[in-house]
């Protein structure tokens, strides 16, 4: 991405996409194998009744039921209802409402949670977690409408896997990051890898160079800010044998060692800004010249640079000569991959210790409980995936039974999720309030059916049928 105009293949169209609610299943009991697909609902489909469970026809009221889909940005795979046979048949009705919300409904067995907290109905907010106690929880968020569209780029991988690049996630920020780094890896040019500490900024710098014409060369990797200033030319540019001082050998330098290859210099804005202004012939066109040598030298060698500060604290004419610009998000932004991440890295973990593959996994799954899923994907991070990851080795480690447990410290409260208006039962309603209610709204049946609290325009429909009401 060129500051942010390479568009790249995919890409999508220019402004914010409309979106759909979603929920994404990031918990099941039985059936944590589709942990990362998501219920849908149809995109303009407000205070239109839907169904979760295991049925696949309409429910008593007329509700469609919906089903998991594998939804990526070009296909989309329906892979039908919850099979857990400790599920209801319609367990919970859902209806997307005007403000953004979901009202949720418990119909079968169990309890109905909405971030906790025990309910019969409510309304649950994008970034809440509805659970249906001991059997699945779903995180509320929203998908684009247009998804899928185009063709897809990059080697297929398994739905909700490590794709070659190593990036884990399904959500739209990760499929962003997906179609940026295709977008850079084939070009040359300078490229600044920013955004939050841990969220995977050497992993993306690593992938562009895999991809690359270079991708057979070397990848020299230097942490920046541990260059001491006064060596900074010697570290970057090289020396002559015997200068400055007598005994120090020749050497080739970070420039000289990546030469054909690629330099990554990571944490690039730690450095200040007159050792930043050092790089900027460098950037421009490759050119340097080792200490005690008269003549200028020229590196073959693509540089990468990376950082977590806002790009507004670099050098400005250091940023501008990074032709390419790519942000990788944090888990904040995709809160939705939180639930991919966490089988990806205990698996990661069950690789070096069997002993935890032994006491934590069914099969190539791990067993966890709810609690720490709903915990982990409303967590505010400070350090990402690299929080992710010491956060799950001290579950690991104070788990004893044979589930991975939640941290006391995780726990969060909070508060009691929005409860809808009381709605009226269609019995209690008379010829002459229904009548009442269709003349002050001017006959618009749409409106009547909320003034009169009824769940539906289907409910009103029925009523006008029932007292010959046309």
């Amino acid at each position: 991405m060129t500051g942010s105009s390479i568009r790249g293949p995919g890409a999508p169209p220019a402004g914010p996409e409309p979106t759909v609610p979603a929920l994404m299943l990031i918990w099941s009991h039985d059936e944590p194998e589709r942990v990362g697909e998501v219920f849908c609902l149809p995109r303009g489909a407000v205070d239109v009744p839907f169904t979760i469970g295991r049925a696949v026809e309409p429910g008593e009221d007329g509700a469609l039921p919906l089903v998991l889909q594998q939804l990526r940005p070009f296909s989309k795979v329906d892979t039908g209802p919850l099979r857990d046979a400790r599920v209801s048949r319609w367990h919970m009705r859902v209806r997307a409402l005007a403000d953004g919300g979901l009202l949720v409904e418990r119909l079968g067995r169990g309890e109905l949670r909405v971030n906790g907290h025990e309910v019969e109905r409510a309304i649950a907010d994008p970034g809440d977690v509805v659970e249906a106690a001991g059997r699945f929880a779903l995180l509320l968020s929203r998908r684009p409408s247009a998804w899928p569209r185009g063709e897809p780029w990059g080697p297929p991988f398994p739905f909700g896997a490590a794709d070659a690049c190593g990036i884990v996630g399904e959500s739209p920020a990760a499929w962003e990051l997906r179609r940026q780094v295709a977008a850079v890896t084939g070009l040359g040019g300078p490229v600044l890898v920013h955004g939050p500490t841990g969220a995977g900024k050497e992993l993306v710098v690593r992938a562009l160079h895999a991809g690359s014409p270079r991708a057979g060369a070397p990848l020299v990797a230097r942490h920046a800010a541990t260059i001491p200033e006064p060596l900074i030319d010697a570290e970057l540019f090289g020396n002559l044998r015997d200068y400055p001082s007598p005994g120090i050998p020749d050497r080739a330098g970070l420039l000289g060692e990546a030469h054909g290859g690629a330099l990554f210099l990571d944490e690039l804005g730690e450095l200040p800004h007159a050792l930043q202004g050092r790089l900027l012939r460098v950037l421009d066109c490759g050119e340097y010249q080792r200490l005690g040598e008269p003549q200028r030298r020229v590196s073959d060698a693509r540089i990468f640079g990376a950082t977590n500060r806002d790009l507004a604290e670099l050098k400005h004419d250091l940023v501008a000569r990074f032709v390419h610009r790519l942000r990788v998000p944090g888990l904040d932004e995709r809160r939705d991959d939180v639930a991919l991440l966490v089988p990806h890295v205990l698996g990661g973990f069950a690789g070096a210790h069997p002993e935890l593959r032994a006491r934590l996994f069914a099969g190539d799954r791990p067993r966890t409980s709810a609690a720490l899923l709903a915990a982990l994907v409303q967590r505010s991070y400070s350090a990402h995936v690299r929080e992710l990851v010491e956060l799950l080795w001290r579950a690991v480690t104070t788990s004893t039974g044979g589930v991975v447990e939640t941290l006391p410290d995780l726990a969060v409260t909070r508060p009691p999720p929005r409860l809808p208006e009381p709605h009226v039962a269609p019995g209690e309603l008379t010829r002459e309030e229904i009548v009442a209610a269709l003349a002050a709204c001017d006959g618009v049946r749409e409106q009547a059916w909320r003034a009169l609290k009824l769940r539906s325009r289907d409910q009103l429909k029925r009523l006008m049928k029932k007292y010959d009401i046309s």
